[in-house]
């Protein structure tokens, strides 16, 4: 249910969008609108989305965020969100990127799916993303959040487009069926190395995907052919620091890297 008026959305929606563009966080909404609810914070995802179509921006697909013990326990959520992903956002692997362009990023490790047929059922399993998936991606996400410090709550990140930037992507691989909840992902940045399965995000990637169209199907909506689907990191995410590289290593899928400027 819906607890604020349309004006309420779209000021906080412009406050978004100017903080995007001129990299300086606001104050978190939770605590501004303490009875903020879900919907409110969608109806001003997608009042921030259209503002970006205005602009010039291309729908390329979704992100899930938050679907492992490791990133709802770094961010202190407890539930899957999701957000848009344009087509500006989207750098091939080795991209190098200035720290500068962001408030306070982030970087996290992901598989990515592209989704060759139109997916709206509410009743939408992992087996049934499987059949559609054309092929996926080793992928990194650059998370940035428009709120002061990442003192964020659920609803503060679902309303800033669940706290994404951009995101890079590897060699695209063709789907063969391969068990993606048995992908070992090798994380690196700098000394500091992780190691995860597929199976971290809720269980297997596809189930994640799944999740975000069963989510989508309930505002009428869902995810079309030719989708990009970021399905959630696998492990915590790491700062994105001046000089430091990244890298994303998978079992059988290849890898990814980035790299930000030195200051």
């Amino acid at each position: 249910m819906l607890q604020y008026p349309p004006a309420v959305h779209e000021q906080i929606a412009i406050e978004l969008w100017n903080a995007k563009k001129e990299r300086k966080a606001i104050p978190p909404i939770s605590a501004r609108y303490p009875e903020f609810t879900a919907q409110d914070a969608y109806v001003i995802q997608r009042t921030f989305r259209d503002l970006e179509h205005k602009n010039g921006a291309a729908h390329a697909g979704y992100k899930i965020g938050a679907t492992s013990v490791a990133i709802q326990e770094m961010f202190g959520v407890d539930q899957p969100d999701f957000g848009f992903l344009t087509e500006g956002m989207l750098l091939a692997d080795g991209a190098c990127l200035d720290p500068g362009w962001f408030i306070s990023p982030k970087v996290e490790g992901e598989i990515a799916f592209r989704i060759g047929a139109d997916l709206s059922d509410p009743r939408t399993t992992a087996a049934d993303v499987l059949v559609v998936t054309t092929e996926v991606f080793p992928a990194l996400e650059v998370l940035d959040s428009r709120i002061e410090n990442w003192d964020i709550a659920w609803v503060d990140t679902v309303a800033d487009n669940a706290s994404s930037a951009m995101a890079v992507l590897g060699k695209a691989v063709p789907f063969d069926g391969r068990d993606l909840a048995a992908e070992t992902m090798v994380f690196e940045s700098g000394d500091f190395v992780q190691t995860a399965n597929g199976s971290a995000v809720m269980g297997h990637p596809a189930e994640s995907v799944a999740c975000l169209v069963r989510i989508l199907a309930s505002f009428g909506a869902g995810i079309g052919a030719g989708d990009l689907v970021l399905a959630g990191s696998l492990a915590a995410a790491v700062d994105l620091e001046a000089g430091a590289t990244v890298r994303a290593s998978f079992g059988s899928l290849g890898s990814v890297s980035l790299s930000a400027f030195s200051n």
